[in-house]
């Protein structure tokens, strides 16, 4: 049988929050409960919720979006706690990935090709170091105009695609913290927490422009949400096999 750890709940300033402390049956999550799910690489966070709700039936709702080209934690609250969506969307996050110094790209990671290719001559690990200081505390930040942020009553994606030329405002997130945990060129690996609302790929693509050499985001994975670590999830596929043991398996992880 697949098994979760054990979930402590813990008191922050919007109240206790807690992961059910067994796996639950599926009339549990019609009635209300938060799950971890582990979203695959390439999956959207619509298809793993998406699949969650076909295998259940349930009410379902997840607290935090993730770029298809990233993985990790997602935690989904069904049933009654859906009502409790709005806070824990609002706990603090934490990313480990990626960095890819020398080029930059539209969407700043590789969803779309890299482009205006740039040496690293220069770029010492110190001063990767030093850039990442600048970048850590309350900054102002501006999010990719290939994101889901409102501009003008539309998502500012779909203006970006049409070709329309989008200045989107800086707005104040906070890095707690924002650690090089390796650096092997044009690689810069890194660990980062940071308040709800921050964009990893504008932290790339900042990163580079304080570099001189361009940046983009290569590979991305949440780690935890407060206290939930992406670790003690379930892909989709594993919740599928807890759930319906007897049907085999199929090409869903």
């Amino acid at each position: 049988m697949l098994l979760l750890k054990k979930y402590s709940p813990f008191r922050g300033q919007e109240g206790i929050f807690a992961a059910m402390k067994h796996l639950p049956t599926i009339p549990e999550l019609k009635e209300g409960g938060v799950i971890l799910i582990d979203k695959p690489y390439k999956w959207t966070s619509f298809d793993a919720v998406n699949k969650i709700k076909r295998l259940t039936k349930a009410k379902i709702g997840h607290c935090g979006t993730l770029d298809p080209l990233a993985t990790g934690l997602l935690i989904c609250c069904t049933g009654k706690f859906t009502k409790k969506i709005s806070e824990y969307q609002r706990l603090p996050k934490e990313y480990t990935g990626i960095f890819h110094l020398g080029a930059v790209t539209p969407t700043y990671d590789l969803e779309s090709e890299p482009q205006d290719f740039k040496p690293l001559d220069g770029i010492t690990e110190e001063a990767i170091r030093e850039a990442a200081k600048k970048f850590t505390g309350d900054i102002m930040q501006v999010p990719p105009i290939h994101s889901a942020v409102k501009k003008d009553g539309k998502r500012a994606y779909e203006l970006a695609r049409k070709g329309k030329d989008i200045v989107l405002e800086a707005r104040p997130v906070t890095i707690g913290e924002f650690e090089i945990t390796a650096i092997k060129l044009p690689e810069v690996h890194f660990r980062v927490a940071c308040s709800t609302g921050t964009y990893i790929r504008s932290l790339a693509n900042d990163m580079g422009e304080e570099l001189g050499c361009g940046a983009y985001l290569q590979e991305l994975r949440r780690s935890k949400i407060g206290n939930f670590n992406a670790d003690d999830g379930l892909t989709p596929g594993q919740w599928r096999d807890y759930w319906y043991p007897k049907t085999g398996q199929d090409n869903e992880k």
